[in-house]
């Protein structure tokens, strides 16, 4: 395998994958993050360059995320695998999820800065006096004991290291403090999305989404995030932002493996 270091290599390969969106989704959003600062300190390899079909993208010198595409840099069907361990010890058990695309990319408007509707999120924004923010390591903490998989240290530790190198995006309430959050990771993927309890079903993770969405939009991330088959709100909420469903995919010992048959909604 070859490491490609060359910017103009790099930039090359990130419009070859984005031409095989949304079947390349998993590893462009990795090297699209590496082209923008490489905020995680991640590096690409090919198997051969300038005509490749794979590529792997990983933390430097650390075996890390894979996926597969065919010759001439059209995508394979299939992406081996791709994700982040964070537990330790035995496997963890195997779940399903369900992969989001949205094939669109519409331009969000701001909701805060919109007139008032009648019934609307920028109503129950003005109204409880809530504004959106930006995370901050010390809510780590907080995000990490309101996630189902969280199990010790090192889920913290991952936590704040999305928080800390990679967009996201919060509802605060009028003390500052948070209600609604939504993070995203090296691959570019929504993830860890939350409201508190108290702040369910008001369309305020709507409103988070769309202001995260707008950030990865402005630096030309497809949007895109996993959801669990039985979490019938967050579905809800994606479709009704114009995403597709794409792909089921597996989760065991802390990898995603996206199933190789496109799925439609």
């Amino acid at each position: 395998m070859l490491i490609l270091t060359c910017s103009s290599k790099l930039q090359l390969l990130e419009s070859v994958l984005r031409k095989g969106l949304p079947e390349t989704l998993l590893v462009c959003g990795a090297v699209m993050h590496i082209n923008r600062g490489n905020p995680a300190q991640h590096e690409v390899m090919v198997d051969s360059w300038p005509e490749f079909k794979a590529v792997l993208t990983r933390p430097q010198k650390e075996v890390g995320n894979y996926s597969k595409i065919g010759a001439g840099g059209e995508p394979h069907k299939k992406h081996r695998y791709l994700g982040h361990k964070i537990h330790s010890g035995g496997a963890v058990a195997l779940f399903l999820c369900l992969v989001f695309f949205n094939i669109s990319l519409p331009s969000w408007p701001d909701l805060t800065n919109s007139p008032i509707p009648s019934h609307g999120v920028s109503h129950v924004l003005r109204s409880e006096l809530l504004h959106l923010g930006t995370l901050s390591p010390s809510d780590a903490p907080l995000v990490n004991d309101n996630w189902a998989f969280a199990s010790n240290d090192r889920s913290l530790r991952y936590l704040k290291s999305l928080i800390e190198d990679f967009p996201n995006a919060c509802l605060l309430d009028q003390k500052g403090q948070l209600i609604a959050w939504c993070l995203s990771d090296a691959i570019g993927c929504l993830t860890h999305a939350y409201t508190l309890p108290e702040y369910q079903g008001k369309g305020h993770m709507k409103t988070v989404l769309q202001a995260l969405g707008r950030k990865l939009q402005a630096k030309d991330f497809a949007l895109y995030g996993s959801v669990l088959p039985e979490n019938q709100n967050s579905k809800k909420l994606l479709i009704s932002q114009g995403f597709h469903l794409f792909t089921a995919a597996a989760i065991k010992n802390g990898h995603l493996m996206p199933f190789p048959k496109v799925c439609k909604p």
